[in-house]
C-alpha cells in the first residue's frame, strides 16, 4: 500500500500527519477547519505555509462555466479491488488505497493514492452544486497530483458508499484496516467518463497549486440516507468556489 506519510505533505485533507503517537497530529487537527474562526476565509493567515490559500491565482474549487469543447485524451481508468483502509482524519472520511490502481491521460499515468468526500460538493457546474462529491487523488512518478472529482447526486443507494459507511472508524485520526472487506473505486465512476479539466490547487490547506483537475461531467447516485449519514460526521466540509483569474476550463468531446 502507498505510504500515507510519503504523500501526506501534498495531498488533500492531509494537514495533520497520521502517525501513531505523533504529537503534531493532534495539533494539526486544530490548525484549520470549516468554521468561522479557522475557516476558509482565514486559512491564508493561519500559518505561513498556508499563504497560497489567500494569494494563489489558480485555486480550487471553481464554478465551471463557459467550458471550451476540446479534443482531449480520454481518462483511462485502471482501478482494482483493494482491502479497505479507512480513516476519519478530522476533516473528512478518507480511504487510503492500495498500490496498483491508476488513471492514464495521454502519456501521463497517475497512481490512485486515496479518495475522500465533501458535503456539499465543492465544485459547481453553471452555478449548480450537488449534495456531495468524492475526490480521487492520484500522483505520478514525478510527484505531480491529479484529482478526479465525481459529483454525487441524490438517487439510489451506492453500494460502495454503503460499505464505507458500514465501516466508519469509531476513533478520529486512527486508520481502520478492515482487511476482510474489499472495495473497488471503479464503483464510484459513471459509465460516461466525459470531463472538464483545468489547473488548480488542493482545496484544503496548504492550498498547493499545480494540481491537474478532472471533474467528471456526469454525476453518480447516492441515497438521501447515505448523504445524511455522512452529514452526521461532517456537515459542511466544503471550501467555497474560488476566482478563475483568467483560467480556461476545457471540456472533452
Amino acid at each position: 500500500m502507498t505510504s500515507l506519510k510519503a504523500v501526506c505533505s501534498i495531498t488533500l485533507a492531509c494537514a495533520a500527519t497520521f502517525l501513531p503517537g505523533a504529537s503534531h497530529a493532534q495539533e494539526g487537527h486544530h490548525e484549520w477547519d470549516y468554521g468561522t474562526e479557522h475557516g476558509p476565509k482565514h486559512w491564508g493567515a493561519l500559518k505561513g505555509e498556508f499563504a497560497s490559500c489567500a494569494t494563489g491565482k489558480t485555486q480550487s474549487p471553481i464554478d465551471i462555466h463557459n467550458a471550451v469543447p476540446s479534443k482531449l485524451a480520454p481518462i483511462r481508468f485502471d482501478y482494482h479491488p483493494t482491502p479497505l483502509h479507512i480513516i476519519d482524519n478530522g476533516h473528512t472520511i478518507q480511504i487510503n488505497y492500495g498500490s496498483g490502481s491508476s488513471i492514464s491521460v495521454g502519456k501521463q499515468r497517475y497512481e490512485l493514492v486515496q479518495f475522500h468526500f465533501h458535503r456539499p460538493s465543492e465544485e459547481k457546474i453553471d452555478g449548480k452544486g450537488y449534495p456531495m462529491v468524492v475526490h480521487l487523488v492520484h500522483k505520478n512518478s514525478a510527484g505531480a497530483l491529479a484529482v478526479v472529482a465525481v459529483l454525487l447526486k441524490q438517487g439510489s443507494s451506492n453500494r460502495l458508499v454503503q460499505t464505507l459507511w458500514a465501516n466508519l472508524p469509531a476513533e478520529k485520526e486512527k486508520e481502520k484496516a478492515a482487511d476482510k472487506v474489499t472495495i473497488d473505486a471503479a464503483q464510484l465512476l459513471p459509465s460516461d467518463h466525459a470531463y472538464y479539466t483545468f489547473s488548480g490547487s488542493l482545496t484544503t490547506p496548504p492550498c498547493t497549486e499545480g494540481v491537474t483537475w478532472f471533474v467528471l461531467a456526469n454525476p453518480v447516485d447516492v441515497s438521501a440516507a447515505q448523504v445524511s449519514r455522512f452529514g452526521k460526521v461532517y456537515n459542511g466540509n466544503a471550501r467555497p468556489v474560488q476566482p478563475l483569474n483568467g483560467r480556461v476550463v476545457k471540456m472533452s468531446q
